[in-house]
């Protein structure tokens, strides 16, 4: 029997032109391929001809070479990277509504400051707070939130650079 590949979470970083359909094409290669995102994020880079994708997916590492093979074959595509996560660096950003009442007010501010979290909104019933974070500090955070009642919640997935001076750049292809 074949031995199976360890199932991890994987990080693509991808350059891609910025205009019309970019997006879609991307995610219809995934769906067709029958690949599920955990998360994607997209914005303009430094320069605005450009945008930067970070992709993140849960597989095998068998998955995220065909990944990296499909989408270098995109027209769009400019460059494409897998990022090791012990050499990258990984943030996503939280807005948290909670319910808080003068009684347990307190609570959820303690909890908030103990997360660096930063209270941007505030009611007579309710808290909104922001955390910025890796995906493990965010989740701890509303497993310790939820007791309160979360009202709302919006992530925006990840982003991720590698540490030191590896640079995605527009000439390479991995």
């Amino acid at each position: 029997m074949a031995k199976k590949g360890l199932i991890k979470q994987h990080v693509v970083a991808v350059l891609v032109e910025n205009r019309a359909g970019t997006l879609s094409r991307v995610s219809g290669l995934f769906s067709r391929r029958g690949f599920n995102i955990d998360s994607l994020t997209v914005g303009e880079t430094e320069d605005a001809s450009i945008s930067r994708m970070t992709i993140a997916v849960t597989g095998e590492e068998r998955i995220l070479e065909q990944i990296i093979k499909q989408l270098e074959k995109l027209v769009d595509v400019i460059s494409v990277r897998g990022l090791d996560s012990s050499s990258c660096l990984r943030r996503e950003i939280m807005l948290v509504k909670i319910a808080a009442d003068e009684t347990n007010r307190p609570a959820v501010l303690e909890i908030a400051g103990i997360f660096r979290a930063r209270v941007v909104d505030v009611s007579q019933t309710t808290i909104t707070v922001e955390a910025t974070g890796n995906m493990e500090k965010l989740n701890g955070f509303l497993l310790l939130l939820r007791p309160y009642g979360i009202l709302e919640l919006a992530r925006t997935g990840m982003v991720a650079l590698e540490r030191g001076a590896s640079v995605l750049s527009l000439k390479e292809t991995v």
